[in-house]
């Protein structure tokens, strides 16, 4: 005789279901895109790099809260708490610009090694950025430690730049940007290497050294620092982790492209 396994239901990843319940993810589709990322993750042997991966699904505060790594409503296990003004919806969670941030409680310092680290931020808006904005980060005063991601603002409307555990402010990673969509990365491997890649591609390099890391948590929507510098665009996809090589990334954006595709929200 032989048995159909779906009528007992769909056998998820313990992590993916875990995060089902956590979130409370009920959706067949959401479950489909959750569970296959994280099972190319795995596959490609960059799971384990990850801290947090926020995957944002379920069009509320609540839903989109949840670290896919360790889904835990607590500070410990890195869920966002919401600041200010957000729009949640099936395609991501929208800061205003204004007064919006998401605290991680996910401190460099503590959690991330000086010379691996990478940080990563799907943009769904190409509008003219908040003024000096920056997508993520987090920097302790003027000219200290910096860990940063800011597409196509912050000292340009038409670049993107980054800088990972440095104080050197001036010397970033950066490139010209045609637009402000799709998936980036930064990430540092070494103590004089980081990189930042648009979609999988290596678009800018800098070989500043590591200096020290940030004592501040990391927020998405501004940078935690003396300065907020609060963004708008909208996020379908956030992760903090170690370094990626130039093959990790690459399988990082096909599996993130992949999930916001299957969602109907890739760009």
């Amino acid at each position: 005789m032989i048995i159909n396994p779906y009528v007992f239901g769909v056998a998820y990843d313990p992590d993916a279901q875990a995060f089902f319940t956590a979130a409370g993810i009920t959706d067949n589709t959401q479950k489909t895109a959750i569970n296959t990322l994280v099972l190319s993750l795995k596959a490609n042997n960059i799971w384990q790099k990850f801290k947090a991966i926020y995957p944002f699904v379920g069009g509320t505060a609540t839903t989109h809260k949840f670290n896919l790594i360790n889904p835990l409503d607590t500070n410990a296990a890195f869920r966002l708490v919401f600041n200010g003004g957000w729009t949640h919806s099936s395609t991501g969670a929208t800061p205003n610009g204004t007064n919006a941030f998401a605290n991680s409680f996910l401190v460099p310092s503590t959690t991330i090694t000086l010379n691996s680290i990478g940080l990563s931020y799907y943009s769904r808006t190409n509008t003219t950025p908040a003024n000096n904005s920056i997508n993520m980060g987090s920097w302790v005063g003027a000219g200290l430690q910096y860990t940063i991601l800011a597409i196509r603002s912050y000292l340009s409307s038409t670049r993107t730049y980054g800088i990972l555990q440095t104080s050197n402010s001036v010397t970033l990673a950066q490139f010209v940007d045609a637009n402000a969509l799709g998936l980036y990365t930064i990430t540092r491997t070494a103590n004089n290497l980081t990189k930042i890649f648009k979609n999988g591609i290596s678009s800018a390099t800098n070989s500043e050294l590591s200096t020290g890391n940030s004592t501040n948590s990391i927020y998405l929507g501004a940078v935690n620092g003396n300065t907020l510098n609060y963004s708008n665009r909208e996020c379908a996809f956030a992760s903090i982790g170690d370094g990626l090589t130039d093959t990790d990334a690459s399988n990082f954006y096909t599996a993130v492209q992949a999930f916001n595709t299957t969602l109907a929200r890739q760009v």
